[in-house]
């Protein structure tokens, strides 16, 4: 018989206001992001010694701010040294402002059993870059970013997209700590 769906379809008592909650959700949505802050000055913006390395937050979740995408912050990487090598799912990007340098990039790969087998690339792939460079990074690829100068320091502007984790994929993992981070261990 075609369409026996049509026969379940009328089953079940239950009833629900999902819906109602959804635009309730939404009108006080609405309303709290009429308050955030469209601009962040510089002295807003905090600084964290991370196990990443040394980073200033310019746009974050943590920050009341408009931006509902992006997370944002400027890293900073003492002469010849380098950051700490993380994963994530949400790809990355960042733009050079100051220094010269090179990443070690392990691309990461799958196989789908019953759960998702991950694994990472046992050599790095390696990418120089220098002032003015943008450097792209693919979701869950370890990396690392290197200072190649000893004499000055390396800067750069990091993005990362906040919806992968919303989507539920909240993947962060430190593999390494920054040299110079002295806070607590994982």
């Amino acid at each position: 018989m075609p369409y026996e769906e049509k026969e379940a379809f009328h089953e079940g008592t239950k009833n629900s206001d999902f819906y109602q909650k959804a635009l309730e959700r939404s009108k006080k949505f609405k309303e709290e992001y009429k308050r955030k802050k469209k601009v962040i000055h510089s002295e807003e913006m905090p600084w964290e010694d991370s196990p990443q390395g040394r980073i200033k937050h310019l746009v974050n979740e943590e920050i009341d701010t408009a931006e509902c995408c992006l997370d944002m912050y400027i890293q900073e990487i003492a002469p010849g040294s380098r950051s700490g090598k993380h994963r994530h799912m949400a790809e990355e990007v960042f733009f050079v402002v100051e220094g010269k340098g090179y990443d070690l990039h392990w691309d990461a790969f799958f196989t789908l059993e019953e759960t998702y087998l991950w694994d990472w690339e046992k050599e790095p792939k390696t990418f120089e870059w220098e002032e003015g460079d943008f450097v792209y990074i693919p979701p869950y690829t370890m990396h690392q970013h290197f200072n190649a100068d000893p004499m000055k320091p390396a800067r750069f502007v990091t993005a990362t997209n906040r919806l992968v984790k919303a989507m539920g994929f909240d993947h962060l993992e430190q593999v390494e700590n920054a040299p110079e981070y002295k806070g607590k261990e994982d």
